[in-house]
């Protein structure tokens, strides 16, 4: 048994509170909304899950700071985006502002409400730190929840937050009907240009056909459930984007993911054709038929991957 502090009431923080407690676990939810303090509900915690949303993972690793955490207590972080700011994972935020303790990578693919459903899942703890990934394995496993370990923290953590953007793509793909051959050849490609971004953060490329990496992208890609493929469905459909934020009344994190991505790809010269359409889709600047005539059109090269290639 374990005691476990889930950080965030959301639908992901509580199907993550609701699988560690039912396999015995001492479970407690922490939200900025609820009546506990933020000290208390960590105090004696093993484990803390953060499942918050990207833009309140700085601010929350600052109050972690001030609750005097224990160093032997793992963080594990759920949380899929990069920091508008910095462009770091919430992984790097942690390791940065807690560099004695354990961090772990939550990432696969996991839809909140299937899980919720009991639905059978599968997902990556992935860590350097090769025993706080075990210990996270053994408080998470059961028959419904399979859990693998990975050393790779960063390729874990980027494959989740990298499909976010890809979702939204095949979003309007799925919206325009551009049939089953544009939408398998569209999250194919995707493949190498989450590799180029994954390799140029340190991220190991085998990561990347696995869980966190392609299953991730399999499952958000293939459904109304995630937010991400929403927004891009909406957009097909003319809708403008505050609207379709407003009816999903949830965060989609790959509308932020792709701004921060598109800064870092133009800072560091990175090929991120797709994320490049969706970004300039978001903004406004192209109709979803331009962004589909914008890829269709790109200059003929092999289909090998230049990992290390620049604009």
């Amino acid at each position: 048994m374990a005691r476990v502090t889930v950080l965030g009431a959301g639908a992901w923080g509580t199907a993550l509170a609701r699988l560690a407690l039912s396999n015995g676990n001492q479970v407690q939810i922490w939200s900025r909304r609820g009546p506990s303090d933020l000290k208390s509900a960590v105090a004696d915690a093993d484990i803390v899950v953060s499942a918050i949303s990207m833009k309140g993972v700085s601010a929350l690793a600052s109050q972690l700071q001030t609750a005097a955490l224990k160093t032997s207590t793992i963080l594990v972080t759920a949380t899929k985006g990069l920091d508008p700011e910095t462009t770091r994972t919430p992984s790097k935020i942690f390791r940065d502002t807690f560099p004695d303790n354990p961090i772990v990578v939550l990432s696969g693919p996991n839809l909140s409400k299937e899980i919720e459903a009991q639905l059978p899942a599968a997902t990556v703890v992935a860590s350097t730190d090769v025993d706080a990934a075990a210990r996270v394995q053994q408080v998470y496993s059961s028959e419904m929840f399979r859990i693998y370990t990975s050393p790779d923290p960063v390729g874990a953590e980027l494959g989740g937050t990298l499909k976010n953007v890809i979702a939204i793509a095949v979003g309007v793909c799925d919206g325009l009907k551009l049939g089953s051959n544009a939408k398998a050849a569209l999250i194919t490609r995707a493949i190498p240009e989450m590799l180029r971004v994954g390799v140029h953060m340190g991220a190991q490329v085998e990561t990347f056909y696995g869980l966190s990496g392609l299953g991730d992208l399999l499952a958000t890609c293939d459904g109304t459930l995630s937010r991400n493929y929403r927004v891009g469905y909406g957009l097909a459909q003319g809708k403008k984007l505050d609207d379709i934020l407003a009816e999903l009344g949830s965060t989609a994190e790959g509308v932020n993911t792709a701004h921060v991505l598109i800064d870092m790809a133009n800072r560091d010269g990175i090929p991120v054709p797709i994320a490049r359409q969706v970004h300039r889709l978001l903004r406004g600047v192209i109709t979803p038929q331009e962004a589909v005539g914008n890829l269709m059109e790109r200059q003929l090269k092999p289909e090998a991957c230049d990992l290390r290639a620049k604009n």
